[in-house]
């Protein structure tokens, strides 16, 4: 199965444009997005409707879940916080009711677990950032015990591209154009984010990774 796993569109309609071309191009069977549709840019309820005509896998993030009144905003920045404000009243019921439905995991069995934050604890796993060996060690735990039986768990939030292995209890990250996932190894795979990139480059370095479960590959792209 190949897979286009996205993060973090934050309301971000000419990067979500230019990620869905890059995608459409590689005959993907199906995208997976890990969250934060809404929130901070300009185009909250153009992004919900091209994204939901492309039929993602998706989870909620805590801006998709603040905005559709799931969570309060304590803990946001001031400028997250007056986004949600903004964009609540930016949508109509529909779209309040899309964020409010999405689940804050699923899984395509055998294949990937998808997250926003990370895959513990179960309740607030969207704010948590998977940023220290503990935390991320806490995830792995989870995805090995998890149902879907994946070894591969992909998490977005901290708008940061990454990709961590863990192979005979050392966890280290994995870097490159290329990687391929190893046999007995779990994976922790951050897309990094469409819409707000936190890398020093300019919003439309977006990252549209592929993740190809039957070749064992993940291949971060650039725009």
């Amino acid at each position: 199965m190949k897979l286009a796993i996205i993060s973090d569109v934050h309301a971000n309609l000419e990067a979500l444009h230019a990620t869905l071309a890059e995608i459409s191009a590689h005959a993907v069977d199906r995208i997976v997005c890990l969250g934060d549709i809404v929130g901070y840019n300009a185009n909250p309820a153009e992004c919900i409707a091209l994204l939901r005509g492309f039929d993602p896998l998706c989870v909620a993030g805590n801006h998709d879940r603040a905005v559709a009144g799931e969570i309060t905003t304590d803990g946001f920045s001031h400028t997250a916080a007056r986004a949600v404000r903004w964009t609540r009243s930016r949508l109509d019921a529909e779209a309040r009711a899309y964020l409010a439905a999405l689940p804050l995991t699923a899984g395509i069995e055998h294949h990937l677990v998808a997250v926003h934050g990370a895959l513990h604890p179960e309740t607030g796993c969207d704010m948590v950032r998977l940023e220290t060996e503990e935390l991320r060690r806490a995830s792995f735990e989870a995805l090995i015990r998890h149902p879907a039986r994946a070894r591969v768990c992909a998490f977005g939030h901290t708008h940061r591209v990454g990709i961590f292995e863990l192979k005979d209890g050392a966890v280290r990250e994995r870097t490159g154009d290329r990687v391929f996932l190893r046999d007995g190894a779990y994976y922790l795979i951050n897309p990094g984010a469409v819409g707000q990139p936190r890398t020093g480059r300019s919003p439309r370095d977006l990252s549209s990774p592929r993740h190809r479960a039957a070749g064992r590959e993940r291949s971060p792209r650039r725009l």
